[in-house]
């Protein structure tokens, strides 16, 4: 994991980051390239950048994410798999949509902060997309790359959420195919806006997660299913006996393999959350 960004300039109702940690501040490139440089020649295949609001990395003149990830990419051509932590739907410009769908070394995984699948409640958070934008943004990242795999933040029992609002966010976990879902119960943070909103009784809230969680839960047994029969290219953790894909499926293999090799694996079967394979 790689730190490239710390910081928040916005300020979502619900967040106190910050209050705590203040504007957004970038690592410059060449930090960063060195960085990942060392970490690839102590024996990492992949790398993860990190940061609070990844998205808005650049506030150093002329940069951007999508730039550092060329910039990265580029400059350290033994890295093998590169990853994103979470990424603002609304600040994945043309250049980094481009490397999503297009560039291999890039993981197909996103992870999402959706917060919401209600526009009224994504007004009252201050998130700065609507559900249509959230929708068409994976409709596009899959109609290019289809084997991307999307995870989502989604906060259950926001203030002044009702039934019909909470069925938006319900909804969406199938129209973003959201397969990793991050499900959390709203909870005041004292001096933010949002608690001093009108707030859901506490059950509602909790009633509320463990259905969209139900809901992830489903939508990722069906995609596993899917992938039974496929061969994917595995990274084994330090055990050798377990690793993800590239689509950051976890799998589980019937046989050891070298600490941080990248195998091909052929797909037998899925138990739980997990994915079983044989290595080739």
């Amino acid at each position: 994991f790689v730190e490239v960004q710390n910081g928040c300039d916005h300020r979502c109702t619900f967040c106190i980051i910050p209050y705590g940690r203040g504007p957004s501040r970038s690592t410059p490139a060449g930090a960063v390239i060195e960085r990942v440089r060392r970490l690839v020649d102590e024996g990492a295949q992949e790398v993860v950048l990190t940061g609070v609001d990844l998205t808005s990395y650049g506030d150093l003149a002329g940069d951007s994410l999508g730039l550092l990830v060329e910039r990265v990419l580029k400059a350290v051509p033994a890295l093998h798999r590169l990853r994103l932590s979470s990424l603002d739907p609304i600040e994945i410009d043309a250049r980094l949509f481009a490397l999503i769908v297009g560039e291999e070394r890039l993981m197909p995984h996103l992870h999402l902060s959706l917060q919401a699948g209600d526009d009224m409640i994504l007004k009252r958070m201050k998130r700065r997309h609507l559900r249509a934008d959230a929708i068409r943004l994976v409709e596009r990242i899959k109609a290019a790359r289809p084997e991307v795999a999307i995870g989502a933040d989604l906060i259950a029992g926001f203030p002044t959420e009702t039934e019909a609002m909470f069925a938006n966010s319900l909804r969406i976990v199938e129209e973003c195919d959201i397969v990793f879902g991050h499900i959390f119960p709203y909870s005041p943070r004292r001096g933010t806006p949002a608690a001093r909103m009108p707030q859901v009784e506490p059950e509602v809230v909790r009633a509320r997660a463990k259905h969209l969680r139900e809901a992830c839960a489903e939508r990722q047994a069906r995609w596993l299913d899917g992938l039974v029969g496929t061969r994917q290219a595995v990274l084994a953790e330090l055990d050798g006996r377990t690793g993800h894909a590239g689509n950051f499926a976890r799998v589980e293999l019937s046989s050891a393999v070298p600490p941080r090799s990248v195998r091909t694996t052929l797909i037998t079967a899925r138990r739980g959350d997990t994915l079983i394979g044989t290595p080739e």
